[in-house]
């Protein structure tokens, strides 16, 4: 069976701004009643762990098939959000729309890139298309979703997020833009 996991990413929160985010967006789930405090006191270093609390359906934008089996878990600090083993086929560059092929070297520059966004905040690949430097964390993939973000909130083994629940995290984010990533361990 294995465990599931959806993550809302935050694609625009800067590294200064990822804590004080978070802390807004668990402080609405909390009076929202979709999660608890961490039962215990927080380590730091280590994400923050909120049981479910008593209203967890509302993540639903109907009735959920299930309820969760696990918690919320707050990451801050730039990360790659995956959808798991996979990888995605190709990348899409938002300048022009062409879908490049993540093989024949390809690849290795996004890897390049995504380590000296992860180090320094930024970093950029051209894209073989237009010849546009395009910021690493603008891409979008397909088949196998994958987000940058310095924030994500990441709710293991729970009933899919509904839109309207994504949108109205969105909106507590600043309105920022967000990147839904789901897979399976």
């Amino acid at each position: 069976m294995g465990d599931h996991y959806q993550v809302i990413v935050d694609l625009d929160a800067t590294g200064e701004e990822a804590e004080r985010l978070a802390r807004r967006a668990v402080a609405w789930l909390v009076s929202e009643g979709i999660v608890l405090p961490p039962p215990g006191p927080h380590v730091p270093g280590r994400p923050a762990e909120h049981p479910p609390g008593p209203h967890w359906h509302r993540v639903a934008d109907g009735e959920p098939d299930r309820a969760p089996t696990d918690g919320l878990t707050v990451h801050t600090g730039r990360a790659g959000f995956t959808s798991g083993a996979d990888l995605p086929g190709a990348a899409r560059c938002p300048a022009c729309g062409t879908a490049t092929g993540l093989d024949d070297g390809f690849w290795e520059r996004f890897c390049d890139a995504l380590r000296t966004w992860k180090e320094a905040g930024a970093a950029a690949v051209a894209c073989p298309g237009c010849a546009v430097a395009v910021p690493v964390q603008e891409w979008t993939w397909d088949e196998a979703p994958l987000a940058l973000g310095a924030l994500g909130l990441e709710f293991r083994n729970w009933p899919d997020l509904g839109a309207r629940f994504r949108a109205r995290t969105a909106a507590v984010l600043d309105g920022h833009r967000t990147a839904y990533v789901w897979g399976k361990l």
